[in-house]
């Protein structure tokens, strides 16, 4: 392990600790506000791919109702994202419950973003270098674009940053993340890419109908 991974990790874990402690009363509000207004749950946990692919529990501020419709399943995203979500999302506090995860090392505070274990498949061998490093609370892609970004320059970012990977990168990161915060920019909330596993199917099945035609 280089000096440089043993720096961050240690800075992970203390500054996440010092932020924990600070921000508790935040913390503490947030969720009464979630409970009021929603019910339990207040945090949503999640299976996700970290480093190396090995699955670590994702937590996050609760940011949409279990609405279900006639049939039973649950509604589409954007008729259960609540008004109260839509903030915490904007403001990023729905991100908070993540210094947890950083506490116990399974994320870093910068690094690509954990995504879903179904997406694991339809990774390229270029694409899966995004596990060969902590997933971030925030990270390249999120202060070059954030949900704007199409997935091919999200993964483009991503490597970008295993690649280059520094922690004057990371101060630089975490500044602009500052800053996008602060300045509420390249967010919308009820804007949600198409499922990455969705989307790369229809990618493949177009190269088939291509290749048929040839």
């Amino acid at each position: 392990m280089s000096q440089r991974i043993v720096i961050k990790s240690v800075l992970d874990i203390l500054v996440a600790a010092i932020a924990l402690l600070i921000i508790s009363p935040v913390l503490l509000i947030v969720a009464i506000a979630i409970y009021v207004h929603m019910g339990n749950p207040i945090v949503f946990s999640q299976q996700r791919p970290g480093k190396d692919g090995q699955i670590f529990t994702c937590y996050k501020f609760r940011t949409m109702t279990n609405d279900r419709g006639a049939d039973g399943e649950l509604l589409p995203d954007s008729e259960r994202l609540t008004t109260l979500g839509k903030f915490l999302r904007k403001t990023s506090l729905d991100e908070l419950p993540q210094l947890w995860s950083v506490l116990r090392g399974d994320m870093s505070f910068v690094g690509p973003r954990p995504l879903l274990i179904k997406y694991l498949p339809y990774y390229s061998e270029q694409e899966q270098k995004r596990h060969c490093v902590l997933p971030g609370i925030t990270g390249l892609a999120q202060v070059k674009g954030r949900n704007k970004l199409s997935w091919e320059k999200r993964f483009q970012l991503d490597i970008e940053y295993v690649e280059q990977q520094s922690l004057v990168l990371d101060i630089y990161i975490l500044l602009m993340t500052i800053w996008k915060v602060i300045a509420r920019s390249d967010v919308d909330a009820a804007t949600q890419l198409e499922d990455f596993d969705k989307y790369r199917q229809k990618q493949m099945e177009l190269s088939r109908h291509r290749s048929q035609r040839r």
